[in-house]
Parts: structure tokens; sequence; C-alpha cells
């Protein structure tokens, strides 16, 4: 190998490096954009959302890693937003209670797709994508990603019809369903 080769060499690794990276990002693009618009219910009226909702199951998620008996209250506060507050039981249905408090806010007059901001300034999607429009009793929440899906109830548990129901709609809009992991709750009293 002469002397020139030698030279080359080192400038070729950050060129591959590059190529790389660049190659990444527009795949990862390409796939995104390859996925449907996820579409939410037509309308949601907050007042009737609002109250407390037992997770039937979930998507797993870092921030509910071992968590039992989860529930999510929503008011809606004077200033039209939502104030909601999540609560679990660690470890097991007993177990020690871990709560979480955040502000919503209607990203648009559906009152369907929703951002949630748990600590400032970072905020998620909560996009409601099936509702029981007759009297809120279910809800499926996603995001467009589809890393986040949850099947929420009024009660405990949830009709296995419409469990069913749920679960099929969620895998026609391409939430990885297989990895739903379902919530321990306690039995309806």
């Amino acid at each position: 190998m002469n002397s020139s080769n030698k030279r080359r060499q080192p400038a070729l690794v950050p060129a591959l490096v590059a190529t790389a990276v660049v190659g990444a990002a527009a795949f990862a693009y390409a796939r995104r954009k390859g996925q449907a618009p996820l579409p939410t219910v037509a309308h949601v009226e907050l007042p009737r959302y609002a109250g407390k909702w037992y997770e039937v199951a979930r998507l797993p998620v870092y921030f509910e890693k071992d968590c039992q008996h989860v529930t999510a209250e929503y008011a809606l506060r004077p200033d039209g937003r939502v104030e909601v507050v999540n609560t679990c039981r660690k470890c097991s249905l007993n177990g020690r209670i871990k709560k979480a408090t955040a502000i919503a806010r209607a990203v648009d007059g559906t009152n369907a797709r929703l951002k949630v901001q748990f600590f400032w300034p970072f905020e998620g999607n909560y996009w409601i994508l099936d509702l029981d429009e007759a009297d809120y009793q279910y809800a499926l929440v996603g995001e467009p990603s589809r890393k986040n899906l949850w099947l929420l109830s009024r009660q405990p548990q949830l009709a296995p019809d419409v469990q069913a129901r749920l679960i099929a709609r969620a895998r026609a809009l391409g939430f990885p369903v297989e990895k739903l992991y379902f919530t321990p709750q306690p039995s309806a009293s």
C-alpha cells in the first residue's frame, strides 16, 4: 500500500459514519411517513369524559413499571384545560401508592386530541381513538407513533366483547397489541 492510500483511509471512516447516520435517519423518516394517519373519534365532550377511569390494558411504558390498580382521574378546570391525576399501586394491588399529576389541553375543536404535560416543557400526545359515545364507559387512547396505548374503562374490568373489539381496533390502527399488558385491578364492587 502506498502512502497516499494510507492517508485516505482515516478520511473514509467519517464519511462512512455520516453515510450510515443519514441512511438510518432517512429510513426512520420513511417508515414513520409510511404509517397511515391515526384517526380519532369525531368529538369528545370533556365534562362527560371527566371522572375516574381504570386502566384495563396498556403497552408497556417505563413510567408504569410494576404498576397495578392503575387509575386516571380527569377534572375540567375553569380555564378549559383538564387536570389529570394518575395513580398506581407498585408491585401489588395493596402496594405503595404512586401518583403523577398533569395538565392536559385540547389541540383542536374535537377535544379528541390532547397534549398532556406532566412536567415543563415536555408534552405528550393523548388521542382518543375509540369511545363509548352513548355512556362514556370505555375508551381507547393512543398516540401517532403507536408506542403508547391504553384501554380504559369506568369499571375495574371491561366486558370481554368490548375488550376484544377495542384490541381489534388497535391492531387495525397499527398498534403492536401482542405486547399488551393487562393491568391487575381489584374486583368490581
